[in-house]
């Protein structure tokens, strides 16, 4: 019996990076709103869900975002720019995130405490380097989310790394501890993404 492609299948073979956009077109609060609920159930190191955003609608400072992110076009046309952050002092919530987890029946209130315990001591002795590697690894975790999710909505992505981030953090008065780490221009498709090859599976896999 032939296969049938599955929700996800289908949405992970139709997400391409459109770098074109109808300027103009507006997406409401709510479905941003939904959107980032959605994309936040994505797997975090123990849970610290470092993830921070700042969602650019403005037509004027996306302008003026354009200029620092090497001039792409998307920056400016498309609907809005969800910009992807990495809070290095996650673990200062631990007891946030764990009393939580406890209250809703998730673990015990033993457990619930070792954990709070645990990752104090580990994530706050940590380097700023591996901090660092761990929120962006983290963040590209729910980037992907958050791209399938939109093409589910009916909107387009394409994802940028390529922007000066020392300036977007003196742009954004952004506090020491959260870093940027990625552009999300989402927005309605005025022209059709470029497709793309992949290499064969048998060059990128291997079995032991």
């Amino acid at each position: 019996m032939p296969m049938t492609q599955t929700t996800i299948e289908q949405l992970m073979h139709e997400r391409k990076s459109v770098r074109k956009y109808k300027e103009g077109v507006v997406i409401p609060h709510e479905k941003l709103e939904t959107l980032l609920q959605n994309a936040i159930t994505a797997p975090s190191s123990s849970n610290m869900q470092p993830w921070r955003f700042i969602v650019i609608e403005d037509q004027q400072v996306k302008k003026e975002l354009r200029k620092i992110a090497n001039d792409q076009e998307q920056v400016e046309t498309s609907s809005a720019i969800i910009a992807v952050l990495g809070d290095l002092e996650m673990y200062k919530r631990a007891q946030q995130i764990y009393d939580a987890n406890f209250e809703q029946g998730f673990m015990a209130r033993e457990v619930a405490d070792l954990m709070i315990k645990n990752s104090l001591s580990l994530y706050g002795n940590l380097p700023e380097e591996t901090l660092k590697n761990i929120v962006h690894f983290d963040a590209g975790l729910i980037s992907m989310q958050i791209m399938l999710l939109a093409k589910e909505m009916g909107y387009d992505t394409v994802p940028m790394g390529g922007f000066d981030k020392v300036k977007f953090a003196e742009k954004f008065n952004l506090p020491k501890n959260e870093i940027p780490i990625l552009l999300i221009a989402i927005g309605e498709a005025a022209a059709p993404a470029y497709g793309s090859s992949r290499l064969p599976i048998e060059q990128v896999v291997r079995y032991i």
